[in-house]
């Protein structure tokens, strides 16, 4: 009858070695680890801090609503492309429109007809009915788009 032998890792690598190689593997799981939390801490760090690329309509009229749907002393928002933009509609009962993003850090703004101004809640920061910035961190105005008014509709044309 035939003999066979077979070896163990035991009995191909020294204790010393195998401790070693127990080791090394601990420390490249560890390391792999560490450097998966700290990526899943940093990534929406950085997806916050740099914001994507929008595309927007150049030179483009927008049909946005009927006129009888905005009260007086209200505001709407209101899609530019895949940016908010927000139709005014003041005390006096004139329409004006601007971009609804915040020039402080990008935070979408809203009409507040208690204060009658527009409003952004991330900072409170606060714009004027002509858009300018009046208090808070907003470092400058919003931008302002030409409204027209035609048959019963309001149109906003945004310039880029």
């Amino acid at each position: 009858m035939e003999e066979r032998y077979y070896l163990t890792l035991h009995d191909i690598m020294s204790e010393q070695q195998m401790k070693t190689d127990r080791r090394s593997f601990l420390e490249k799981a560890l390391g792999a680890m560490g450097v998966l939390t700290v990526g899943t801490v940093a990534y929406p760090i950085v997806k916050f801090l740099i914001p994507p690329e929008t595309n927007s309509p150049d030179n483009s009229t927008i049909d946005v609503v009927a006129v009888e749907e905005v009260p007086v002393n209200s505001g709407i928002i209101f899609p530019i492309g895949n940016k908010p933009g927000i139709l005014i509609r003041t005390p006096e009962g004139v329409f004006r429109a601007f971009t609804a993003i915040c020039t402080h850090l990008g935070c979408t703004v809203q009409y507040r007809s208690d204060l009658i101004h527009i409003w952004c809640a991330c900072h409170n920061g606060h714009y004027d009915l002509h858009g300018r910035n009046i208090a808070g961190p907003p470092p400058r105005p919003l931008q302002e788009y030409e409204v027209n008014i035609q048959n019963g509709r309001v149109y906003v044309t945004v310039n880029a």
